[in-house]
C-alpha cells in the first residue's frame, strides 16, 4: 500500500480532507492514510493521532496559553511523519500549525502538498519570502491566488472551492419544518457562530442578545444554530438560556434543510458565508476577536473586506459588522432591515451566482482536481 499522511487543523479542513481522501481512493485502490483529522476524515478511514480540537484555535491571545502544548503536538507529528516515511504529506489549511510542520519535515525528503493557500494576499504579504521550499505543490481555492503567488515564483494550482461539493444547495425546507414541528408562519434565521471554541465563546452572547432584540420586531422569528462537533456542548450550554429558543442541528443534511427553510442568516466571516450563498440565503456577516488581536490585524490587513463574498464580488455584496460594530443593537437593526427588504435579499442572491461560478475548476469537481494534483505529486516521487 502507498501511504499518504494528511493533516487538518479544524473542522473545515476535516471536511476538505475527507472529500480529497474519497476522490483519491476512487482513483487509486492502493492508497492508505494516516495523520490528523476529525470525524469526516475518520469516516474515510483515517485514525487521527490526536483530537483535531487540539488545533482549532484562533487569535494571538487565544493561542498563547496553549503554546507549549501546540509545540509538543508539532514535534509529535513531525516525529510520526519521519518514522512512517509516507509517500507524500498533504497539509490542509491551519497555516499556524501546518506550515511549521512542513518546515520541520522538509529534510526528510517526503513530497509535500499544501491544500488551501495561506491568505497572505490579505495580510502580511512579506511572509511569502519564507515559503520557498515549504511545499512541492500548493493547491488554491480562490481563482486569483495562483497569479498572486506567481509574482513570488511560487507555482500554484487553482483546484476550485470545496464548498461547491458541500450539498448546501440541496436542502429541503418542508422536511426541516416537519422534522422540528415548526409552523409555516415562523421566520427562521440561521445563526452560524463558528467551529472554534474561542470564536463561539466570544460571539454567542452577542448573537443571542441581538436575536432577543430582533424578536420584538419579528415576533414569529425562530433561530436555528448548526453545532459543529468540536464546540457542540459549549454551544448547547451558551444557547440554553436564550429568550428565543433555538433549534440546534448537528447533522449535515439537517443543516442544509435549515438553510433551505431560512429567511436570512447571521454568520461569522469565513467559509460559512459561501455555504449560505450556495443555498441562496441572504445574510449579515459579523465577527469579533480579542481587542488586541483586532488591533494587530488592522495594522496588517491589505484587503477592504472580511467576507469572501465581498472580496470575490469586488464590492459589499453582503453587510459586514465587525469588531466594534458587532453589537446586539447594530446586528438586530441590520438583520431587521434585511428581513424587511425583499429587494436587498434578491440582490444578494443574484450576486451569489457570479461569485460561485468563479470558484469552479476548469473541469470536474474541486476534490477531483485536488486529487489529480496530489497523484501527480506521487508520480514524481
Amino acid at each position: 500500500m502507498t501511504l499518504l499522511y494528511l493533516v487538518a487543523g479544524e473542522q473545515s479542513g476535516d471536511e476538505i480532507g475527507a472529500r480529497l481522501m474519497a476522490a483519491l481512493a476512487r482513483r487509486r485502490a492502493d492508497l492508505s492514510f494516516a495523520g490528523i483529522g476529525g470525524a469526516a476524515m475518520a469516516a474515510q478511514g483515517l485514525e487521527s493521532r490526536f483530537p483535531l480540537e487540539e488545533l482549532a484555535l484562533m487569535g494571538f491571545l487565544e493561542v498563547l496559553p496553549r503554546l507549549n502544548r501546540l509545540r509538543r503536538l508539532l514535534t509529535e507529528t513531525a516525529t510520526d511523519i519521519t518514522t512512517l516515511r509516507p509517500a507524500a504529506l498533504v497539509t490542509i489549511d491551519s497555516p499556524g500549525f501546518t506550515l511549521r510542520l512542513l518546515r520541520r519535515v522538509a529534510a526528510t525528503g517526503v513530497r509535500r502538498a499544501h491544500y488551501v493557500a495561506p491568505q497572505v494576499w490579505a495580510w502580511r504579504p512579506g511572509r511569502v519570502r519564507h515559503y520557498p521550499g515549504l511545499w512541492d505543490r500548493l493547491l488554491c481555492l480562490l481563482p486569483f491566488e495562483p497569479t498572486f503567488f506567481a509574482r513570488y515564483n511560487l507555482p500554484a494550482t487553482f483546484v476550485g472551492h470545496p464548498v461547491l461539493e458541500s450539498g448546501a444547495d440541496r436542502g429541503d425546507a418542508a422536511r426541516f419544518r416537519a422534522r422540528h414541528a415548526i409552523p409555516p408562519e415562523a421566520r427562521l434565521i440561521t445563526v452560524m457562530p463558528g467551529s472554534r471554541r474561542t470564536e463561539t465563546a466570544r460571539l454567542l452572547p452577542i448573537l443571542g442578545a441581538a436575536l432577543d432584540r430582533l424578536a420584538a420586531a419579528v415576533p414569529n422569528m425562530r433561530p436555528v444554530v448548526p453545532v459543529a462537533g468540536p464546540v457542540a456542548e459549549p454551544v448547547r450550554a451558551a444557547t440554553r438560556n436564550w429568550a428565543c429558543e433555538p433549534v440546534l442541528v448537528s447533522e449535515q443534511q439537517d443543516k442544509h434543510d435549515a438553510f433551505a427553510a431560512s429567511a436570512a442568516a447571521l454568520t461569522k466571516s469565513g467559509t460559512s458565508t459561501l455555504e449560505l450563498a450556495l443555498a441562496g440565503v441572504p445574510m449579515l456577516v459579523t465577527y469579533r476577536v480579542n481587542p488586541l488581536s483586532a488591533a494587530l490585524a488592522r495594522r496588517l490587513l491589505k484587503v477592504r473586506h472580511a467576507s469572501l463574498l465581498n472580496l470575490l464580488s469586488g464590492g459589499e455584496l453582503v453587510p459586514e459588522l465587525l469588531q466594534e460594530a458587532c453589537t446586539p443593537d447594530r446586528l438586530a437593526d441590520a438583520l431587521h432591515r434585511l428581513l424587511a427588504d425583499p429587494a436587498a435579499a434578491a440582490a444578494q442572491r443574484q450576486g451569489f451566482h457570479g461569485v460561485l461560478d468563479s470558484l469552479r475548476p476548469a473541469t470536474g469537481l474541486p476534490s477531483e482536481a485536488a486529487a489529480a494534483a496530489v497523484l501527480e505529486l506521487l508520480d514524481q516521487a
